[in-house]
């Protein structure tokens, strides 16, 4: 009998890695819960007093947090300005990334704060919108490139109403990255690639997910460059091996899960076979969010890192999709090979 493993982090964030020769594997349990708002009562305004237009009053948390409550968040997607975005000098943009309260704290009073890196005349701290736990925000802001060219990269936290930073998984900032005249992005080899139209594995029919060719392309590139800094060939991308991913990511997006394990009980080496991938040399990693965040949750472990730099590895899938009623958003799946 092949040797058959599986390494998963427990915490939260973290993505899963499953290896194996004939697709048998044991599924990782990834609880989800749903949180929907307390409805705002109805404010009661004295006769005496004048009354204020219902659209100037702004949205509060009808919840208390417990004194014991826990800080996390998800970075789910840039919403705009994706990394190494070309801006022209002195142009005034907004940045705008996408969070999910992860934690069991509500955000009341939050602020996103500048941190370190290029200012671009960032604020020193700007607030986010009050946030359930579970539930997704969009925090903004107002930034000027430079007068001179180049790559800029500024870094923000996310930090509570004590001013103390909250956890974006194993990460404490996030950050917008941008180039100004003649400077370029870091190479991506695969700029074409373009996410296949999977169904996912099991039939929730009303999900009308969105894939991500350029979040695709990213992430090989970023696997590859991590492979060449430490002298490894880069990997070549697999029709098959991408076809088996996308429809991987598809199914965990549309069926709000995490787990090696598809909605209808397949395991990657069912799915492999099913998209005519015949050999029985592969292992799957997942995650959650952008491929940046998707390295991160990776690097900050050493049994998912050695699989991104495995030397047994030459072609590589990845899939990704994104749906909104999801609890994480964005589903990344990285299926790797050799023939």
């Amino acid at each position: 009998m092949k040797k058959i493993f599986l390494l998963c982090l427990s915490v939260l964030l973290t993505a899963c890695i499953s290896v194996g020769a004939n697709g048998e594997q044991t599924p990782s349990a990834i609880p989800f819960v749903t949180a929907t708002l307390i409805p705002t009562q109805v404010r009661f305004i004295p006769a005496t007093l004048t009354p204020i237009p219902e659209s100037t009053v702004a949205p509060t948390l009808a919840i208390t947090a417990s004194a014991d409550c826990k800080d996390s968040a998800v970075l789910l997607q840039d919403v705009t300005i994706p990394d190494d975005t070309k801006i022209k000098a002195g142009e005034t943009f907004t940045k705008t990334w996408e969070f999910q309260n992860n934690g069991t704290c509500p955000w009341q009073d939050y602020t996103l704060t500048f941190s370190s890196g290029d200012k671009m005349n960032a604020p020193l701290s700007a607030p986010i919108a009050d946030t359930a736990p579970k539930s997704k925000v969009q925090v903004s802001v107002e930034l000027t490139a430079p007068s001179a060219g180049g790559s800029y990269t500024g870094y923000f936290t996310l930090n509570n109403s004590a001013g103390s930073v909250v956890p974006i998984g194993t990460e404490k900032t996030f950050w917008v990255k941008i180039i100004v005249g003649s400077g370029s992005a870091q190479p991506t080899t695969s700029a074409n690639l373009t996410a296949l139209p999977v169904t996912p594995a099991s039939s929730n029919s009303g999900c009308n997910y969105s894939p991500n060719g350029g979040y695709v392309a990213d992430l090989i590139a970023l696997i590859n460059q991590a492979r060449t800094k430490a002298n490894l060939p880069s990997l070549t991308v697999s029709a098959q091996l991408t076809e088996a991913a996308q429809a991987h990511s598809a199914d965990m997006a549309c069926n709000n899960f995490l787990s090696h394990t598809g909605s209808n009980g397949s395991s990657i080496g069912d799915r492999l076979t099913k998209a005519g991938f015949a050999s029985f040399a592969y292992f799957e990693i997942i995650a959650i969010g952008t491929p940046q965040a998707a390295m991160d949750q990776w690097r900050a472990d050493a049994d998912h890192w050695q699989a991104v730099l495995s030397p047994n590895a030459s072609l590589i899938g990845v899939g990704y999709a994104y749906y909104s009623a999801s609890d994480f958003g964005g589903y990344i799946t990285v299926d790797f090979g050799k023939p």
